[in-house]
């Protein structure tokens, strides 16, 4: 592990040379290719040199309780010595998160999808609290969200809704997202003050491009019809919407949002290239729990990563046995009090298979 470390501590003095090169700062592409590398290894660099350093200032100290014989300052030198020790032990074992495989989607925009499940009109009223709540979300992290298509529940709420979110390391964050969430209340219809349980499902896949996933035009049916919904006299007028049919696999991506068929059709694209990668990585790996189709499960309410009980104020992830009772802050787009555990949890099962 160490020699690698030190590959990577002279790879990052290089590349810090190399950003002060005048003829690299002239080429921005390069330039700019390099500084994001620069910034994934700067973590990693410093936590190294930091361990390093800790590892020196423990020899000394160990030295100098084997020399000293003045007791208060062997008294200092075992404080040190027991404070350093401590510390080594937090470095390495940061160390070697840091060393882990880097998700190669982690960088990505993801394609973001909730669909009502069981329950009627509650889930599709919990499917539009739950996306707004991943909305604030973005906004505190300066991610836009791009709404793609939504199809309204009976009772309103969406009993679909797909987006599209940009930013600095989005898919990163919501990646374990994916899965059915359950919700338990009372719905404002109940008279007797029951609990209902409802379901949605979400699926969180890395935005995809042409680039990054083989298709044949010649597959793509692509049909164009009358948006329905709000919109005026737009509505009744232009064949704006997209249908977009990949006839080998059967996936089919709707869009209405935008007036204009051309935009409407890239977007489509966006989610249709999305989904498309999703099932070849599925068929990769062969593991449903990695895919989008198992992400997404059946929406039955026996399957769920996530429980939202609001008589109890409760969310508890069942993944990981994470029971917190501030459903008001998780709704209001506070994720990252659920996700830091998450990535925790996660990463010590890579260290685990690793080891």
């Amino acid at each position: 592990m160490f020699d690698r470390l030190e590959d990577v501590d002279r790879k990052f003095l290089k590349l810090e040379r190399d950003l002060q090169n005048p003829a690299i700062i002239q080429d921005n592409e390069k330039y700019q290719k390099l500084l994001i590398e620069h910034g994934d290894l700067e973590p990693l660099v410093h936590a190294y040199r930091e361990y390093k350093k800790t590892t020196s200032e423990l020899a000394e100290s160990k030295e100098l309780l084997q020399t000293e014989s003045d007791e208060d300052l062997r008294d200092l030198a075992k404080a040190e010595v027991s404070q350093l020790e401590s510390r080594k032990e937090e470095l390495e074992k940061e160390l070697k998160v840091l060393l882990l495989p880097k998700d190669p989607n982690d960088d990505k925009d993801v394609i973001l999808e909730l669909r009502a499940g069981a329950g009627g009109d509650e889930a599709s009223l919990f499917a539009e609290e739950l996306f707004r709540g991943y909305s604030y979300y973005a906004s505190k992290n300066k991610w836009s969200v791009d709404v793609i298509s939504i199809s309204e529940g009976n009772a309103g709420g969406y009993k679909e809704v797909v987006a599209s979110i940009s930013g600095k390391k989005v898919y990163s964050k919501l990646k374990y997202e994916s899965g059915v969430h359950r919700v338990q209340r009372v719905p404002k219809t109940e008279s007797q003050g029951r609990v209902h349980t409802s379901t949605i499902t979400v699926a969180v896949v890395p935005e995809a491009s042409e680039i990054d996933v083989q298709v044949n035009k010649n597959d793509i049916k692509v049909d164009t019809y009358r948006s329905s919904g709000a919109g005026g006299q737009h509505v009744n007028t232009t064949d704006s919407a997209i249908r977009l049919t990949h006839e080998p696999t059967g996936v089919v991506v709707t869009c209405q949002d935008q007036k204009s068929q051309t935009k409407n059709k890239e977007k489509a694209m966006k989610v249709l290239y999305s989904r498309l990668l999703a099932l070849e990585e599925e068929k990769a790996v062969k593991e449903a729990s990695e895919t989008r189709m198992g992400q997404i499960g059946t929406g039955d309410r026996s399957e769920r990563i996530r429980t939202y009980n609001f008589p109890q104020t409760r969310v508890t992830d069942h993944r990981i046995g994470l029971t917190l009772h501030k459903i008001d802050d998780i709704m209001g787009g506070d994720f990252d009090i659920l996700f830091g555990p998450l990535v925790t949890y996660f990463q010590a099962e890579q260290l685990k298979e690793m080891s």
